[in-house]
């Protein structure tokens, strides 16, 4: 590695260490300041507090490493161009591009580190982090768990299939008050299972006093329905597919999504698959926002005045993050409307800063 990459490389690191561990701090003092009155009133334990925000640093790091790096980018820049180092650089022959490669490689390298995070680590330490609040609520420490019950659980199956189940009991794998619509190719109503009972064995649903409805393509019943006080159910579906029905897409990994997304696909429920697939394509370049934040700082940082680096640094590097999810949130929001496909509506915010920073880069003196 060159001395120049090491140089500035050696800035952005100091810079970008100190920022998460800055912005660690500060976000748990204000957490704990914002419920310290049902912390005391619950007699929370330190040890359950301290659990919990350990838990919760996966999810933290991902939040604020875009700023981290946005703002060790501004500073570093803007520092090097107050110095002069930067009139230097480019009397030497370096492009703006050649002298930020060192800093758009460890924007790259962040961004694969936050991609792994948010997906290896951050879904199981969001379960987990509910499960720790829902302790702190009780004010109960080390004593068991009350039986957990998920109510009005809705979900598309396979082969077009919608469940609804009024109560739903992950920790014995039985359900009450079950209602299973099938449909055919056009939507059209074809099967209706009520049933009381369901019980999940041997890699089968057991229903108990179940009636099946068949329906002619007109949503008339064309035969007498027909009552069992026990029935076995082939459906492919099982305690854990519901269970992750229940969890919102920022609490499944890619796989997991992926897998339900598939699982819907011949469902015909057009906006959930939508609005799914936008959330999958959210989590490949969500993370690349930090690559993303940095190139946009380049330029940023090489227009500030030689005068109040530091604060200007801080200044742009708030207006720029918030513009740019401004955008992203705008285009999220019509792509799950429909107006953009999904992938597009997840990728165009990264699309228009990364023509906006290259065109400002090139405009550069």
């Amino acid at each position: 590695m060159r001395i120049l990459d090491r140089y500035i490389l050696k800035s952005v690191v100091s810079i970008f260490v100190s920022c998460i561990f800055v912005f660690l701090f500060m976000y748990v003092v204000i957490d704990v300041l914002s419920h310290l009155d049902d912390i005391l009133r619950q007699q929370t334990h330190y040890t359950l507090l301290i659990k919990y925000y350990l838990t919760y640093l996966p999810i933290m790091f991902v939040q604020v490493a875009p700023f981290a790096c946005l703002l060790s980018t501004l500073y570093t820049f803007s520092k090097l161009n107050h110095n002069n180092e930067i009139i230097a650089m480019r009397a030497s022959g370096l492009s703006i591009f050649y002298i930020a490669k060192t800093v758009i490689l460890f924007g790259i390298m962040i961004s694969l580190l936050v991609f792994w995070i948010n997906d290896r680590f951050a879904p199981q330490a969001m379960l987990e982090t509910k499960r720790i609040q829902a302790k702190m609520a009780e004010g109960k420490i080390g004593k068991k768990e009350k039986t957990e019950s998920l109510i009005n659980l809705s979900m598309y199956g396979s082969k077009n299939r919608l469940f609804f189940v009024n109560k739903f009991y992950p920790s014995t794998k039985t359900m009450d008050g079950i209602i299973i619509l099938e449909q055919d190719e056009e939507q059209n109503l074809t099967r209706k299972v009520v049933a009381n009972k369901g019980v999940y064995e041997d890699g089968l649903w057991k229903f108990y006093q179940s009636i099946t409805y068949n329906f002619d393509r007109n949503g008339q019943i064309i035969e007498e329905p027909q009552y069992l006080d026990e029935e076995i159910m082939t459906i492919p579906e099982t305690p854990n597919d519901f269970l992750a029905q229940r969890q919102r897409p920022e609490y499944m990994t890619i796989n997991q999504l992926d897998n339900y997304i598939w699982k819907l696909s011949r469902s015909g429920a057009t906006t959930v698959i939508r609005n799914l697939k936008i959330d999958l394509y959210q989590k490949f370049t969500a993370p690349f926002a930090s690559l993303v934040i940095i190139l946009l700082g380049i330029p940023f940082s090489l227009m500030i005045q030689k005068r109040a680096t530091g604060i200007s640094s801080i200044g742009i590097s708030i207006i720029v993050g918030f513009l740019y999810y401004i955008v992203d949130a705008v285009c999220i929001a019509i792509g799950r409307g429909g107006v953009l496909p999904p992938f597009l509506a997840a990728s165009l915010a990264h699309i228009i800063a990364l023509a906006f920073s290259i065109s400002l880069i090139n405009r550069l003196p």
